[in-house]
């Protein structure tokens, strides 16, 4: 078992070794997040080949005797409105991860995460009103200013209240992804969104 730290000094959080107390591993979580980023690329770039383009079906003019170079279709793609010489087309730049890779760069990340001192932990994060002055107050008081705050369950008040601030983003315990935990300085979880996560490294 190991601990992590209140956000706000008042003591510490038993957490499993088996989630928080791995080790780095730098060619995993490369992989992961390349992934990661891959699908969610629309790959919907499209271009007309020359069999796609419209017209082209008469021969310009004659292949001898105007003086002219030879010329088949109108459409080729050395005339202005042809087709793509190497025309792109729709792709898919999913790549494979599995499961058990995709939850050990998770693992990895937020072990770091832990050692460096960068994951701290709230008993919880309650607002009384979807006031963005509200939670940079809160922050402030924590000197959290580029933060991922995890929660366990959708909170419509947080993410009101977090989606004017630049650097900070608000994320479901289910939803958490490599690319997320990359992007920010630190991040805050409540107490319940640890114990969900630690569930689900288990």
């Amino acid at each position: 078992m190991m601990n992590l730290k209140m956000v706000d000094g008042g003591g510490e959080v038993q957490v499993s070794e088996a989630a928080f107390g791995h080790k780095l591993n730098e060619a995993l979580i490369h992989q992961v997040v390349t992934a990661y980023r891959a699908a969610g690329r629309a790959g919907t770039k499209a271009q007309k080949s020359r069999a796609r383009v419209s017209g082209g079906g008469k021969k310009p003019w004659a292949q001898k005797g105007t003086g002219q170079a030879r010329a088949g279709s109108n459409r080729s793609p050395i005339w202005v409105g042809g087709g793509k010489t190497f025309a792109a087309q729709p792709r898919d730049f999913s790549q494979k991860v599995n499961r058990k890779m995709y939850r050990g760069a998770i693992r990895s990340m937020l072990s770091e995460l832990a050692r460096q001192e960068r994951l701290v932990v709230a008993p919880q994060i309650v607002l009384d009103a979807p006031k963005t002055k509200l939670l940079a107050t809160r922050l402030k008081s924590w000197s959290l200013d580029d933060v991922l705050i995890v929660v366990e369950a959708e909170d419509s008040k947080l993410h009101l209240a977090a989606r004017n601030l630049p650097h900070v983003e608000v994320i479901e315990a289910g939803a958490l992804n490599p690319l997320s935990l990359l992007s920010h300085d630190k991040v805050l979880m409540t107490v319940a969104a640890v114990k969900l996560i630690e569930e689900r490294l288990q």
